[in-house]
């Protein structure tokens, strides 16, 4: 064998035992659990406690898919069997986006919905509540609050076309409740609308670059930077209430996990929420310690 064609066979073993060895190749394996989550910190936290109760209560192995860009990327993910769980999922992004359907109002009825037509239309299971509602706020310093007496959003009506907005990307075109929805049910506009990554808000507003950001409610840096939202005085944005999602064909072939997601409904209120983003995004420990020492402080609840 000539050096040339034995250096080719070499170079294709060796890449052929590198391909094998990559994450994702070939799929995981039936006792592996894929389970997916978002780029905020609030998701991966989810995502990392619903690992940990995984591997506390059963012998399967946990993989996370993180960092998918959006909730209909990770919900095609669920659909397509890519991954086997979405950690957060939320009722008002999902009637809107995978459902295509007009925003629902009633928290309850709103629940109902998802759950009866994720299960109709992609066979797969909506829990109940982890026990927070992760809801869009328009936000302000406080000092902007308290020079203008804002209390609710139709306070900020008189002054709008003065101040600059900062949203994320997806609401600002997102039909039903996005930007052209909310100015018609409160009659106002923004002087300037900028789409925005939602992990940048925070730092905008705060720095002066915004007058008013959309942030989520249970945002740890709204009490890091000292920041007032707004009550939805006409209650323009529908529930965001969270729970995770899995594939019905996931249950019927591992139905332990179906009693370790029951064990997370009711768990976490938004204080608590509130509490584990800001440990995470202010004081910078990683998403897996804040999982881990919130389950340790809840003795897995078992």
């Amino acid at each position: 064998m000539n050096r040339l064609k034995k250096a080719f066979l070499i170079a294709l073993s060796l890449s052929v035992l590198a391909g094998c060895s990559l994450p994702g190749l070939g799929g995981s394996g039936e006792d592996t659990i894929k389970v997916a989550t978002t780029t905020s910190s609030e998701t991966s936290i989810l995502g990392h406690i619903i690992k940990l109760m995984i591997e506390q209560n059963t012998d399967l192995n946990v993989e996370l898919v993180e960092n998918l860009g959006s909730s209909i990327v990770q919900h095609e993910a669920l659909t397509k069997g890519e991954v086997d769980i979405t950690a957060a999922r939320y009722t008002g992004t999902d009637l809107s986006g995978a459902l295509g359907m007009d925003p629902i109002r009633d928290p309850d009825e709103a629940l109902k919905t998802v759950q009866e037509e994720f299960e109709k239309q992609f066979k797969q299971k909506w829990y109940n509540s982890y026990g927070f509602a992760d809801t869009y706020a328009l936000t302000v310093t406080k000092a902007l609050a308290e020079k203008e007496n804002l209390e609710t959003v139709s306070d900020i009506g008189r002054i709008a076309g003065d101040l600059k907005l900062g949203v994320d990307n997806s609401w600002l075109n997102r039909k039903g409740d996005g930007y052209d929805g909310f100015v018609n049910a409160y009659g106002f506009t923004f002087g300037q609308a900028f789409p925005m990554q939602i992990g940048l808000v925070y730092q905008a507003v705060k720095s002066g670059e915004m007058d008013v950001v959309l942030a989520y409610s249970t945002d740890g840096r709204l009490k890091a930077f000292n920041l007032e939202t707004l009550e939805d005085n006409l209650q323009f944005f529908p529930p965001y209430d969270c729970s995770p999602v899995i594939r019905d064909d996931v249950l019927e072939a591992h139905p332990e996990l179906d009693d370790i997601l029951q064990k997370l409904v009711g768990k976490i209120d938004e204080k608590t929420m509130t509490e584990l983003n800001y440990e995470s995004d202010v004081l910078k420990k990683e998403p897996a310690t804040v999982a881990k020492e919130f389950l340790e402080k809840n003795n897995y609840f078992e």
